[in-house]
C-alpha cells in the first residue's frame, strides 16, 4: 500500500466539528459530510450522507448538542452519497426539502422511459468505491472519505425535494437564519452552494474537496463541464468565505487559506483544459495526451491537489471524449480489428501463447506491470487454452494496486482481482 494512503484512517477520524456558534460539521462518519445549522426553534440539515446507518449515527451525535426538530433539509446536489439519509433526519416530522430545479430526480426516484446501463454502473460503482474490500488491509479510504464506514441502508433513505431553487438562486430566511442558495455547477450541473453571510460560512458541496477533482469517475459518468467547474471556483471566491465547508474532507478556515486553495483548484482545472485543447488542436491523440499532460509542479505538490480521488489522465481522456467524441483523429482507429482478432494476431506474431506467457512473467518480475496486464489480456481475449491466465491477471492486478495513491484506481484493481479469484 502506498505510504500516502496509510495516513487516511487518521485523517478521517470521526468528529463533530463546530464551525461557528450554531454551525456543525459531521466529519468522517460517511463518504460525505453532513452539516447542521441551528435556527430559532428548528434545525437546517445540509446533505444527509450515503446510508441510513450513517445518518442515524450522525443524528445521534447532533442530538447531544440540541433536541430541536429538523425543519429543513437542503441538498447540495443529487449524488446518492449526499441524499440517502434524508428519511432518518425527517423521521417524526415533515421537513421542507430544498434542492435545485436541475436536481436529477428522475434518476433517483422515477423509472426512466428509456433503459439505462444500470447493471454496468452498479458493477463499476462497487469496484470504484471498494465495496466488499476488507478494512484496513485492502481499503483504507475512498480518496475523499473513510473506508471504515457503515454501508447498511445504502441509497435507502432518499426523499424527493419539496421546494426547488432556480438558476438565479434565492435569498431565504429559515428559522431566523438568513442564507443564500446559489446555483454553482461543478461536479454536477444541479449543484447549489449554501452561503451563510452572517457567519461567513460557505457550504460548497462537491465543488471542492481535498484531492484533485474527480473530473471523470471511472464508475462511469456523462461529461462534466470542466469550464463551468472552473468558473464556479471564481464564484466561490467571490463570497470571500472565512470558513469553507466541503461535501467531503475537512473544513478550511481563514480567508487567505481558502482563497489560495480555491485558486489552485481553478488553475488546475483550467491547466488540464488548456493543455488538452492545445494538444488536440496540434493533432495529438487521446492516448498521447493522457500520457503527456501533467499538472505543473507548484500545483501537483499541493495536498488539496494530490490525486487521491480524481486523476489528471482520466480528466484528459474525459475532456477529449466530452468535446470531440470517441474518434481520436487517427484514420487507423476508424475500423479497428475486433479485440479477439487483434489478440490472436499479436500472439501469433510473438511466437504463440507460450511465448506470451513467458513475456508476461518476465514483465511481472521486472515490475513492468502495465505491460504484463496488456499481454495477459490478449491471452484471455484470444480464448487460447492457457491454464492460469485469469489467475495470473488477478495476481498482477494486486501488485499493480500497491503503489496507487488514487483510491478508485486501487479499488478497481483489487475488486477485479477478487472477482477473478472468486469466479
Amino acid at each position: 500500500m502506498h505510504s500516502e494512503l496509510k495516513a487516511h484512517p487518521e485523517y478521517f477520524q470521526r468528529e463533530i466539528v463546530k464551525l461557528a456558534d450554531n454551525v456543525y460539521q459531521a466529519f468522517g462518519f460517511a463518504a460525505s459530510n453532513v452539516y447542521m445549522i441551528i435556527g430559532e426553534g428548528g434545525l437546517i440539515i445540509v446533505d444527509t450522507s450515503e446510508t441510513t446507518a450513517a445518518a442515524a449515527n450522525i443524528l445521534a451525535e447532533f442530538r447531544k448538542i440540541t433536541d430541536l426538530p429538523v425543519k429543513t433539509i437542503i441538498l447540495t446536489h443529487s449524488h446518492r452519497d449526499h441524499v440517502s439519509g434524508a428519511s432518518v433526519f425527517a423521521e417524526g416530522g415533515s421537513p421542507e426539502i430544498i434542492a435545485s430545479t436541475r436536481f436529477s430526480e428522475d434518476a433517483l426516484f422515477v423509472a426512466s422511459d428509456h433503459p439505462q446501463p444500470v447493471k454496468a454502473m452498479q458493477v463499476r460503482t462497487k469496484r470504484q468505491f471498494g465495496i466488499g474490500l476488507s478494512y484496513p488491509d485492502e481499503i483504507v479510504g475512498i480518496g475523499v472519505g473513510p473506508g471504515d464506514r457503515p454501508l447498511k441502508g445504502m441509497g435507502a433513505g432518499a426523499l424527493p425535494p419539496t421546494r426547488r431553487v432556480g438558476d438565479d438562486g434565492e435569498d431565504i430566511t429559515l428559522h431566523g437564519v438568513h442564507l443564500q442558495l446559489v446555483s454553482a455547477p461543478g461536479e454536477t450541473p444541479d449543484h447549489i452552494v449554501v452561503w451563510y453571510p452572517e457567519k461567513k460560512v460557505l457550504i460548497s458541496g462537491d465543488n471542492f474537496y481535498r484531492s484533485f477533482p474527480n473530473l471523470y469517475a471511472i464508475r462511469g459518468t456523462a461529461y462534466r463541464d470542466f469550464d463551468a467547474w472552473a468558473d464556479t471556483m471564481d464564484l466561490l471566491m467571490g463570497f470571500a468565505p472565512e470558513i469553507l465547508a466541503p461535501g467531503h474532507t475537512k473544513a478550511l478556515f481563514g480567508a487567505k487559506e481558502i482563497a489560495s486553495a480555491l485558486t489552485d483548484y481553478r488553475d488546475a482545472i483550467r491547466h488540464v483544459v488548456d493543455e488538452t485543447r492545445n494538444g488536440m488542436d496540434a493533432g495529438l491523440t487521446i492516448d498521447e495526451l493522457a500520457h503527456s499532460v501533467k499538472l505543473p509542479a507548484h500545483l501537483a505538490e499541493k495536498p488539496h491537489l494530490r490525486e487521491y480521488y480524481g486523476r489528471v489522465d482520466f480528466a484528459v481522456r474525459a475532456y477529449f471524449v466530452g468535446t470531440m467524441g470517441w474518434f481520436d483523429g487517427n484514420p487507423t482507429s476508424l475500423d479497428p480489428l475486433s479485440p479477439k482478432d487483434e489478440a490472436m494476431r499479436i500472439i501469433d506474431l510473438a511466437g504463440g501463447p507460450e511465448a506470451v506467457v513467458s513475456a508476461v512473467k518476465a514483465a511481472q518480475a521486472k515490475g513492468d506491470l502495465q505491460w504484463a496486464l496488456e499481454l495477459v489480456d490478449r491471452l484471455i481475449r484470444a480464448d487460447y487454452d492457457v491454464p492460469g491466465a485469469q489467475m495470473l491477471k488477478a495476481e498482477i492486478l494486486r501488485q499493480r494496486a500497491v503503489d496507487q495513491i488514487n483510491c478508485p484506481t486501487r479499488h478497481y484493481y483489487l475488486q477485479c482481482a477478487k472477482e477473478i479469484e472468486n469466479n
